[in-house]
């Protein structure tokens, strides 16, 4: 999903490198890495935080691209495939997040 979104902003007007290009990358870039902190660490509920955190970055996430869609920034049907991939993760992080707050 972040490569995807690195080459979706890649066609992005070159003013808004550091505005809503560099929000997009660093909410899809936020997620994995969350994910991946959390679950370095020791104790259930730190890695339940960071899920949390990584589930709030993927909201972001959707949120910048329906702004980039009515931006005209990136056609809609560019955009889908991306939007697709965050409901996927979006379920797999709900998954995780309940499978673990079930263990004892």
């Amino acid at each position: 999903m972040v490569v995807a979104v690195y080459k979706m902003t890649a066609a992005f007007p070159e003013k808004e490198r550091y505005g809503l290009t560099s929000q997009i990358q660093r909410a899809a870039v936020s997620i994995p890495a969350n994910i991946a902190e959390g679950y370095g660490r020791v104790h259930r509920g730190d890695y339940l935080h960071h899920l949390s955190i990584a589930r709030g970055s993927l909201a972001e996430l959707e949120t910048h691209i329906t702004i980039a869609v009515r931006l005209n920034f990136v056609p809609r049907e560019q955009a889908m495939p991306i939007w697709n991939m965050t409901q996927e993760v979006g379920k797999m992080l709900t998954t995780m997040i309940r499978t673990l707050q079930k263990k004892p």
